[in-house]
């Protein structure tokens, strides 16, 4: 494991944390979790993939809550980690876990 993923790793528990302790924006649901955190090399960017569960009305609020949060985000992460540039956060939605489960049911639904 190179240093840009276990900064990408400690990124994603931080980040978890973040959203789950110091967001206190209504438009974010319950169950928000952070899948996967994804570091460019040069630590300036980074893409956080985040699964929210509900509508679509629900999810595109709270990836507009947390695109709005994201400064906030990377100043709390700045505060966390000990590393010298704090990378430009960029939140985008990951449905796979939905695909996984509507997959599981089409095959379930064959079965029978």
């Amino acid at each position: 494991m190179d240093r840009t993923d276990r900064i990408a790793e400690e990124m994603k528990r931080e980040i978890s944390e973040i959203i789950r302790m110091d967001l206190k924006d209504p438009r974010l649901p319950d169950l928000i979790s952070v899948i996967l955190v994804k570091v460019t090399k040069d630590l300036r960017h980074a893409k956080v993939y985040v699964s929210v569960f509900g509508d679509k009305e629900k999810k595109n609020n709270a990836i507009e809550a947390l695109q709005k949060a994201a400064g906030f985000v990377r100043k709390e992460l700045g505060h966390r980690m000990s590393i010298r540039y704090t990378p430009e956060i960029q939140f985008i939605l990951d449905d796979s876990i939905e695909q996984g489960i509507h997959i599981s049911e089409v095959l379930r639904n064959i079965d029978k």
